[in-house]
């Protein structure tokens, strides 16, 4: 199951393996008009291929607070998207996907100790998972065009285009003590 992602240098002890992260790709989450949508989507699904084939761990994350209700269509993952019952889904209420949940025992569970990350949005919850992962002793991978954003400009945010092209610059060379960020596109990416 261990993937060669990048050279990975994880200090987690015994956790050789990988696991592909599908954040929030929630229909209230992606909106319509997200930069490059279908072409994130697409990559995606062909990460979700790969792992599985590959008996790679895919872990689904789904955010819930008071404007993604769950049960409702917004918090539902977009259609294109299939989660297989098999398949941890991990409930979030944070931007870490780490903080209040239990995904650091289903990772601990199947020795996983390198994440491949993509799904949305950019700037928030994706950033602040692969944050998370390093400081928590993973190597983080984040997929540089299987993640996209929504149009904050409105708040003073740069425009979604900026955002994630910041957000790849800024994770290709992100490194810690022992462990490894950096960025792959989709078709890098073995497991």
């Amino acid at each position: 199951m261990a993937s060669h992602i990048v050279d990975a240098m994880t200090t987690l002890p015994q956790r050789p393996n990988s696991a592909l992260l599908v954040i929030d790709v929630q229909n209230g989450v992606v909106a319509p008009d997200a930069p490059h949508r279908e072409a994130v989507i697409a990559n995606i699904n062909t990460l979700v291929g790969r792992a599985r084939t590959a008996d790679v761990p895919v872990v689904w994350i789904q955010h819930q607070d008071e404007e993604l209700t769950a049960g409702t269509e917004s918090w539902e993952f977009v259609p294109d998207l299939k989660r297989l019952d098999t398949e941890p889904l991990i409930a979030k209420s944070y931007r870490d996907s780490f903080d209040d949940t239990d995904l650091e025992s289903v990772l601990a569970e199947r020795g996983v100790g390198r994440l491949v990350v993509t799904g949305a949005q950019s700037d928030f919850c994706v950033r602040s998972t692969l944050h998370g992962a390093l400081a928590r002793g993973y190597d983080a991978t984040l997929v540089a065009d299987a993640h996209t954003t929504v149009d904050l400009t409105a708040y003073g945010a740069p425009a979604p285009e900026q955002v994630i092209t910041s957000t790849n610059l800024y994770w290709s060379s992100q490194h810690a003590p022992g462990r490894q960020g950096g960025t792959l596109n989709t078709t890098e990416v073995t497991f």
